[in-house]
């Protein structure tokens, strides 16, 4: 009996497991949405939906390919109502490439488990870019970050759209290329490292937008640009600089054909009526005004920009030299003058190495009053003819700019070309030539030769001050055949060249010619007396 009671109680208990066993686990199950199905990394989407289970894991496929997925992890939570959960939660687009991303919920208990999936939701991500500065003048580095772009990317074109481009992306009169190159794209569709300044345009909102040789149609692939705010300002060309020299102010963001445009100088006008352009751009100059060695403030503003809309740029003012003229001949009278000297110093100026005079300084660091005239003592023409200005010990330099034009030739008059000078012996010659005018004043150089390529010089003379030289005793020319010819020099010491030769002969005869001929002469009337008075006398014996 107790082995039949026993079969029976075993045989109840496996009639009961049976159905146990035949009933599987049950699937978590539920219904979900997401608020867009495209759009961009960094997006903010809803999803939203019930479910079974408390909690759901959301896996993003950041990978976009077949053979390979990379999934971002998060989980929401759900609040029960009845029998299901109700979820409504924010998401936020991870960093994946440009296509269509599938967005898988999980039950969270075993969400490795690829049979569990509680739902699948699609989100297709288009290129987008981010820029670090969204304001600022003309020549702001703006840096830009590129999401969501096609992982075969490798060529980018930056765009600043000086116009509204109304999606007339292609019309390249709208904008400028600011920057175009070669970029690497990580595996998550993002590419960094591009920086560019911001074009010269008028004051207000512009768009700046990228393409690639992937996704080259802004329009067509989505591309998401970004909005610049351009405002007002202005840059120098240099940073620094003396009394008197001359700054180009540059000026950009302003109201497009903006008048009545000023620059200002540690506040006070320095240069006005200037017109901006159609594009809100500008230029202008001023010369650095009076001011004391130290660092100033330069600003601008117009009949629709205020002064306080710019920011400031700081020049700093330097001792320097104005001399006036800065080039000319010898014999230009020059005055120097200096500024952002310290105050109440002595200041010694020097013209070639030679002191020309001195002045001090007055409570705003300037001088002036010291006036010379340039020279030239060098041997040969010199362009450049420092004059520093020296004050304790520090020098400053400018340069004076000599003239390099060449006098004109001189044309050659007495002895002509062929001639002859003098009948006997040697010949003290007098060469006459057209006199020639220059600002640096002349001289002139003699040579003469006994052959036409002036292989042998007989004679040079160097510096004759004026247009005819007569031949001393010593330099007498014996006879015979000569060459003479003649150049202009400058007090600049520019040269005009030799003149073409001319030749000439000196004497008739030569001297000992011209005896041996008086001799005979004087021997044939001895001759002609003696017969004549002798042949008389013996015919009258």
């Amino acid at each position: 009996m107790k082995l039949l009671s026993r079969l029976v109680i075993a045989l109840v208990i496996c009639l009961m497991a049976i159905p146990m066993m035949a009933t599987p686990v049950q699937a978590h199950s539920g219904a979900f949405y997401i608020s867009e199905d495209e759009g961009y990394v960094e997006d903010a989407v809803k999803i939203s939906g019930d479910a079974t289970c408390v909690k759901v894991y959301i896996y993003y496929e950041l990978y976009n390919e077949d053979d390979e997925d990379d999934w971002y992890q998060g989980y929401i939570s759900g609040e029960l109502v009845e029998d299901y959960y109700d979820y409504y939660e924010p998401f936020t687009i991870p960093e994946s490439c440009a296509g269509k991303h599938t967005i898988r919920l999980y039950n969270p208990n075993d969400p490795g488990d690829t049979d569990d999936v509680v739902d699948t939701l699609y989100f297709t991500v288009y290129p987008s870019i981010e820029i670090d500065e969204d304001e600022g003048p003309a020549g702001t580095e703006v840096e830009v970050t590129g999401y969501g772009w096609d992982e075969d990317e490798s060529e980018i074109e930056i765009r600043f759209y000086l116009e509204d481009p109304d999606d007339d992306y292609d019309d390249d009169d709208l904008y400028e290329v600011v920057w175009s190159g070669d970029i690497e794209i990580d595996d998550y569709g993002t590419w960094e490292d591009v920086t560019f300044e911001v074009a010269s345009c008028k004051k207000g909102d512009h768009w700046i937008y990228a393409v690639g040789d992937e996704s080259d149609d802004i329009e067509d692939d989505e591309i998401k640009g970004v909005e610049f705010k351009v405002s007002p300002g202005i840059s120098l060309d240099k940073e620094s600089g003396g009394f008197g020299e001359t700054i180009t102010v540059t000026g950009s963001g302003f109201e497009e054909d903006e008048e009545d445009i000023e620059i200002l100088f540690d506040g006070n006008v320095v240069k006005d009526n200037i017109e901006a352009d159609d594009d809100g751009c500008w230029t202008g100059t001023f010369a650095v005004p009076e001011a004391a060695k130290g660092t100033y403030d330069v600003t601008a503003q117009g009949e629709d920009t205020d002064k306080e809309d710019i920011e400031e740029v700081e020049f700093e003012v330097v001792p320097g030299l104005v001399l006036s003229p800065t080039e000319g001949h010898v014999g230009t009278s020059l005055s120097v003058s200096g500024g952002g000297f310290p105050a109440n110093k002595s200041v010694t100026i020097t013209y070639d190495g030679v002191t020309k005079g001195s002045a001090t300084t007055n409570t705003k660091g300037s001088f002036s009053g010291i006036s010379f005239e340039a020279t030239h003592t060098q041997a040969t023409h010199t362009v450049e003819h420092p004059v520093v200005a020296t004050y304790d010990t520090t020098t400053l330099s400018t340069n004076f700019i000599m003239e390099s034009d060449a006098p004109a030739k001189p044309t050659l008059s007495s002895p002509a070309n062929d001639s002859r000078v003098g009948l006997f012996g040697k010949q003290t010659v007098t060469f006459t030539w057209s006199e020639v005018t220059d600002d640096s004043g002349v001289s002139y150089n003699l040579q003469v030769a006994t052959g036409a390529d002036f292989a042998q010089v007989l004679m040079a003379k160097e510096g004759v001050s004026e247009a005819s030289y007569t031949l001393t005793k010593e330099e007498a020319l014996a006879y015979g055949t000569y060459y003479w010819r003649v150049k202009a020099i400058d007090g600049a010491r520019n040269d005009s060249g030799w003149t073409t030769a001319h030749s000439f002969k000196s004497a008739l005869l030569p001297l000992w010619a011209f005896i041996a001929i008086v001799a005979l002469i004087v021997v044939l009337i001895g001759a002609l007396v003696y017969l004549f008075v002798f042949r008389r006398r013996g015919g009258y014996d």
